[in-house]
């Protein structure tokens, strides 16, 4: 735990007040030709309305220049430095499908993909459904059980996405992603990034032609991409450190395994963008902060699909009364990372965010947007810096020093 983490968890102080953060993924983005972000071209008078009761800026999500994955942005949302707190995407969703992961045990997301000899022609099996994925799942699971003596287990995820965990001695989590990361490359096969993880990146490989092999006759989904090779890590939790009963209300197994390996309690999120808002006013006696995640503003940015982008946001704001009718004492809307539409993919660009409190200093802002965020009050902070900002407008920080 560094000093400043340690110095909130002091000043922490009991309070029966309620915070939410809703983090619409990959919502920061870039002007299209009409000079206007997806977030300002969206008709989102709910969130506008919002603003003008907020305090604006950006957050940093882990340094000038670096791209975030999901899992570094989402740690620093909840208050863990990115650059201390590593953990790997493998772990994050093997606990997010409720797989068992053992101590010395080795997790990788797998994608589905297609690929036409050793070209990657589509990266996510053309998003597979979630019903037929899992089908692909049980056939590898039926013919691949093991691999050198290490057994092998499988999980299926949502649409293109499954876990595998690599169960044996010797293991290691120090191995680079078999993931070209773009279409129409050749496959990159994994490889180690320390000595350690050899034997870890020769098995994934071995596995990736095992599965090949198995899904030859098959399309889309004819061979898998492995990222993130990771073990279950040490960190603290939220509770320990703030004294907050904290809920996740995520449906991607990603971010229900991030937000249980910091404490929080999974909640039921149902199916659907309105289940998923309805949700909190179930469980708002039981807990005091809300992380409520919304998958869709990423995923069509990373597809490149501008106006579906605005879609996913105008969806949110048409839902934003559920949260707002609860009256919370704190809320805050911001994204975990940057996907704009026409890069179609992560960025380094700050993430545009508002937090409302009635201890803000609102009335300046009448919209929610990068160009209104860029003269916010707020500025540009770190995003590890918004779990302290969020305790103190709920009065849940005593003074520091005397």
């Amino acid at each position: 735990m560094n000093k400043r983490m340690e110095m909130l968890s002091n000043l922490s102080a009991g309070s029966d007040s309620k915070m939410i953060l809703i983090v619409m993924d990959g919502l920061g983005g870039l002007p299209d030709n009409r000079g206007m972000t997806e977030l300002e071209a969206a008709h989102s008078p709910n969130l506008d309305a919002l603003a003008g009761r907020s305090e604006l800026g950006f957050l940093r999500m882990v340094d000038v220049g670096v791209t975030p994955g999901s899992g570094p942005g989402h740690l620093s949302l909840f208050g863990y430095d990115p650059y201390e707190y590593l953990i790997g995407r493998g772990i994050l969703e093997a606990c997010g499908v409720g797989a068992k992961v053992s101590r010395g045990d080795v997790c990788s997301r797998g994608n589905f993909c297609t690929c036409n000899g050793d070209i990657i022609t589509d990266r996510r099996a053309g998003r597979i459904p979630t019903e037929q994925s899992a089908k692909v799942v049980e056939k590898l699971a039926a013919n691949i059980k093991e691999i050198e003596d290490v057994k092998i287990t499988l999980y299926p995820g949502m649409e293109h996405r499954f876990v595998v965990i690599f169960s044996g001695d010797a293991l290691d989590e120090h191995v680079w992603d078999a993931d070209p990361q773009k279409e129409g490359a050749p496959m990159l096969w994994a490889s180690a990034v320390a000595p350690e993880g050899e034997r870890m990146a020769q098995l994934a490989n071995k596995f990736i032609r095992r599965v090949q092999e198995v899904l030859k006759d098959d399309m889309p989904a004819n061979s898998c991409l492995l990222r993130g090779f990771s073990s279950a890590p040490d960190i603290p939790h939220l509770g320990e450190l703030y004294g907050i009963k904290a809920a996740a209300i995520a449906s991607y197994p990603m971010y229900r395994g991030l937000a249980s390996l910091v404490g929080m309690e999974v909640e039921d999120a149902g199916r659907t963008l309105e289940e998923l808002f309805d949700s909190v006013s179930k469980f708002w006696n039981k807990h005091d902060y809300f992380y409520i995640h919304v998958k869709y503003t990423d995923s069509r940015g990373e597809d490149g699909k501008f106006d579906e982008k605005v879609k996913v946001i105008e969806q949110v704001d048409s839902l934003l009364p559920k949260i707002t009718s609860l009256a919370p004492d704190v809320l805050v809307i911001a994204g975990d990372h940057s996907t704009p539409a026409i890069m179609k993919g992560h960025s380094w660009h700050d993430v545009p965010f508002m937090i409302s409190s009635d201890k803000c200093r609102f009335g300046l802002h009448k919209t929610f947007g990068e160009n209104e965020c860029r003269f916010g009050t707020i500025g540009h902070i770190d995003g590890y810096k918004l779990m302290g900002l969020m305790l103190a407008h709920a009065g849940r920080l005593n003074k520091y020093g005397a």
